[in-house]
């Protein structure tokens, strides 16, 4: 009976720490969807409600007759996915080198770009602005899309190698032994082996790109290569006044692409995850 009751007492426990917790992740994602389709009158007061009384979607077509909101996620797309492709590839060769080769200072090396993560994000913008201003990169989508990858390329390679770690060396030294080349073992063998892996890099970088306001907001000044992120707070939040329905609703459209992509990657992405934290 003792063991009965702690059993009922120890789920109770468990259910209410999850509903607890569930609902401090959900209520601001419920909020955010309820007032996108609130109209203005019931935003503006004192109290609001939870539920509108008047639901409307006025906020959602006000969106798409506006032409910003498309060009920005298009900018967004475009400077996000090209930086996760490039960290992507650039991590994959600095990871092998690091993981399956023996050379002086390698393990400096790794070190030393994994160092850049312990600086604010401001201060690497400080030194990035003068070099990109120097290349005439300021106002231009491949100047976002270098910022990109100098702040995702350490934590991914880091991933990678973490990954390539656990490749059995065994298999690497058969193909060598079958006279293929380095680049045909690393593209044909290791990769595939690496698909998770690379999908966790991949995911990561484009989602950190695409939720970025700091570097977008400070490198891109012109209108029509503005990003989601300053987007969203130039159009929607002033000094006088601020649409927050329409804040909202541009808010979940904007949201969309990583959670599509991340429900459709989301396999790889945990694989990824772990696979560095087994070891052969």
């Amino acid at each position: 009976m003792l063991l009965q009751l702690r059993d009922w007492k120890t789920k109770g426990f468990f259910w209410l720490c999850f509903v607890v917790i569930a609902g401090f992740l959900f209520l601001p994602l419920i909020w955010m969807i309820l007032t996108s389709i609130k109209p203005e009158g019931e935003v503006f007061v004192r109290i609001p409600s939870l539920l509108p009384n008047e639901a409307t979607l006025k906020n959602y077509t006000a969106l798409f007759e506006r032409s910003d909101m498309t060009t920005q996620l298009m900018n967004s797309l475009i400077t996000a996915g090209g930086g996760a492709i490039l960290t992507v590839t650039l991590a994959t060769y600095a990871a092998y080198s690091f993981a399956k080769f023996r050379y002086r200072g390698r393990k400096t090396l790794m070190f030393l770009m994994l160092s850049a993560q312990m600086f604010p994000f401001a201060m690497l913008l400080i030194s990035l602005y003068p070099l990109l201003q120097s290349m005439n990169l300021l106002n231009s989508r491949l100047g976002l899309i270098i910022s990109y990858i100098i702040l995702a390329l350490p934590s991914g390679t880091y991933m990678l190698y973490s990954y390539f770690i656990n490749i059995p060396s065994e298999i690497i030294e058969a193909a060598r032994a079958d006279g293929a080349g380095e680049l045909y073992i690393l593209h044909r063998i290791v990769l595939p082996l690496a698909m998770p892996a690379l999908v966790t890099v991949g995911l990561y970088s484009f989602m950190w790109a695409w939720n970025d306001l700091l570097f977008s907001l400070t490198l891109i000044t012109v209108p029509e290569l503005r990003t989601v992120g300053p987007g969203l707070l130039l159009n929607y939040v002033g000094e006088s006044k601020s649409d927050w329905g329409g804040a909202m609703a541009a808010s979940i459209i904007s949201s969309l692409p990583v959670v599509i992509g991340f429900s459709f990657l989301q396999r790889f992405f945990i694989q990824g995850l772990t696979a560095g934290a087994v070891k052969s």
